[in-house]
């Protein structure tokens, strides 16, 4: 996996522009490739905005401004609107700056999702955008490999040695999961439980290894009953948290798989008459609007959804060119940085942990973000 270069990590964007300018994105691109509709003071504070941030569009980018635009499918059927509306903000930046013609549709069902993509590549599409669960499925893929079209997978987990032969977009769901854990039995947690994502994208697979991991490192409780299964839906968080919280022994700490299984957990909480995070510490993951628009706002892991979308935009984009210009093009795999955010809904639990247990030594950082560390090899 080549993981992102510094510099690439620090650039400035185009949305950072827009928001030092308090302009649209769209007014910012249009500024940026000359258009004369945008009026001089707006474009003088763009431009001004651009200079404060050393702000520099993509010059490959603007020598395509008059080529022939690229047309690219995004075919979805993730369940979390949050999830879904984070990415098309990064490819709809993407879109306006590559000269991209973006085709969104939704797919049903196995089924009607290898329909619509024979109905994609008879369209002539130029490339691909699958987010996951689309990205994970093998029929999908191999689909696609045969037509010759360029695919890029976001964030459907790293991708194993049989399905090398696209490109990627992702974080590390292993070490995300890991981390998150470990914070938890560093505040005294023992007795966690854990809401599996769907059980067909790699990336659920790789959260739930990397929890086992730090429960197994630290001594803590890996009762089986303690891992319920879930769809990354509400109602499936809900399921599932009531599951938890029938156990004879409840846990302290509830970690779900995304932020929609976790905010169904707090609701579950609350109509037990249960104080989160006193009673109960609940965290998630993926940090989409949902973690801070309920109460207790959310610690979760920061999976930078938007600029994971943009980068395989971009990345897309090379590979529709090389493919134009004739070129070879090998897949690409982009390794995205993560960061734990710790907000309201995670406390130290109210019993104490058994004698064996061995939480780290050093406390954590109170701070938004925690330090990364590497955990045991999955």
């Amino acid at each position: 996996m080549n993981k992102l270069a510094p510099e690439e990590r620090s650039q400035p964007t185009m949305h950072d522009v827009a928001r030092l300018a308090g302009v649209s994105p769209m007014t910012v691109s249009r500024v940026m490739n000359g258009k004369d509709t945008v009026h001089a003071k707006t474009r003088k504070k763009v431009a001004d905005a651009a200079a404060a941030l050393n702000y520099m569009p993509n010059q490959e980018a603007r020598k395509l401004a008059g080529a022939r635009p690229m047309r690219i499918g995004f075919l979805y059927s993730n369940p979390s609107a949050g999830y879904l509306s984070a990415l098309l903000v990064g490819l709809l930046n993407q879109s306006s700056i590559h000269n991209m013609q973006l085709f969104v549709e939704k797919g049903d069902g196995q089924a009607h999702q290898l329909e619509q993509i024979e109905r994609l590549i008879d369209n002539n599409l130029d490339g691909i955008i699958l987010p996951p669960p689309l990205g994970d499925d093998p029929a999908i893929l191999a689909r696609l490999k045969n037509a010759g079209a360029p695919v890029v997978t976001v964030a459907c987990g790293q991708p194993a040695a049989d399905m090398n032969t696209v490109s990627s977009v992702s974080i590390d769901d292993y070490l995300a999961a890991y981390q998150m854990t470990r914070q938890l039995i560093d505040l005294g947690h023992h007795r966690i439980g854990f809401i599996a994502g769907d059980g067909n994208q790699v990336a659920s697979a790789r959260r739930q290894a990397g929890h086992q991991a730090a429960l197994q490192e630290a001594g803590a409780d890996m009762a089986p009953e303690l891992t319920v299964p879930g769809l990354y839906t509400y109602r499936s968080g809900l399921e599932a948290a009531e599951a938890l919280m029938a156990l004879a022994e409840r846990p302290t700490a509830i970690f779900a798989s995304n932020d929609d299984m976790a905010a169904a957990t707090v609701a579950v909480a609350h109509r037990l008459g249960l104080d989160v995070p006193g009673d109960l510490t609940v965290v998630g993951f993926d940090d989409t609007a949902l973690a801070t628009t309920i109460w207790p706002a959310l610690t979760t892991v920061h999976q930078p959804i938007t600029d994971m979308a943009g980068e395989a935009a971009r990345l897309l984009q090379r590979q529709i060119r090389r493919q134009r210009d004739g070129e070879p093009s090998k897949p690409e795999h982009l390794l995205m940085n993560f960061s734990l955010i710790r907000r309201q809904s995670d406390a130290a639990p109210r019993v104490r942990p058994p004698a064996h247990f061995m939480p780290s030594q050093t406390p954590r950082p109170a701070d938004a973000e925690s330090a990364m560390t590497s955990p045991p090899s999955a």
